[in-house]
């Protein structure tokens, strides 16, 4: 497995750009976490509506607008991960901050193309 993804805003909808996201980080073999507003599953990944204690983070994957996370703020900076992606649409600026404050590198970019070419 490689590095371990954390995707925040997950859904159970194959439309939806994080059930996207979930299935293509597993064809890449990257390890997925998901939280959502409903619990469910993306193949082999549950999505779960709590926090998951976890350790070892690299990647959070934002797909909540900057409203819907502020609720999670305190949770992502505790899972001290490598990096945050902000998806279009999750641009955060307070966040953003937070996170550099506490050494977590911010990208506003797409999962989905950066796993495609080979940037994830």
């Amino acid at each position: 497995m490689k590095n371990k993804t954390l995707v925040l805003g997950a859904s159970e909808n194959p439309a939806r750009y994080s059930n996207l996201a979930i299935k293509k980080l597993g064809l890449y073999s990257h390890e997925v976490l998901a939280i959502g507003n409903k619990e469910g599953a993306v193949g082999q990944v549950p999505i779960v509506k709590n926090n998951i204690a976890t350790d070892e983070v690299d990647t959070v994957t934002l797909y909540l607008n900057p409203l819907n996370q502020r609720p999670y703020y305190d949770y992502i900076i505790s899972l001290h991960p490598r990096r945050i992606i902000f998806n279009p649409g999750t641009e955060n600026e307070e966040l953003e901050l937070l996170a550099s404050q506490n050494g977590i590198s911010c990208i506003e970019a797409c999962t989905l193309v950066m796993l495609s070419t080979r940037q994830y």
